[in-house]
């Protein structure tokens, strides 16, 4: 059983950066799972934010394309998610979530999932 755990959220103002981490727990496979960062914001469906393979590719949301970076430390067993540049808008909760199998990285379809981090953006 894959336990997540979400930590540096916090509040910034518009413009700034903050970075994310996921530690991972109780899997010695992690480096085959898939990873992803997801948001929620009040009132709004969850959102792919940003997604990265077992061989490292990733892929972005179109809103946050440039601006945000997704990265995996496997010995460390550690994903991340730079964010630069934040606007009012990338307010919401973000979720890690992994997965041994994903076809589409970018949906709320994977099988494990963190308590999510709060991340506030003020204008």
């Amino acid at each position: 059983q894959v336990q997540l755990v979400e930590s540096g959220g916090g509040s910034v103002q518009a413009g700034g950066s903050m970075r994310l981490s996921c530690a991972a727990s109780g899997t010695s496979y992690y480096s085959r799972y898939y990873l992803g960062w997801f948001r929620q914001a009040p009132g709004k469906e969850r959102e792919g934010v940003a997604a990265i393979d077992r061989d490292g590719s990733t892929t972005y949301g179109d809103s946050v394309k440039g601006r945000f970076t997704i990265s995996r430390d496997n010995a460390k067993k550690t994903l991340y998610l730079e964010m630069n540049s934040l606007k009012f808008e990338d307010t919401a909760v973000y979720y890690c979530a992994a997965d041994p199998w994903i076809r589409q990285k970018l949906l709320p379809q994977y099988g494990y999932w963190g308590q999510g981090t709060q991340v506030t953006v003020s204008s």
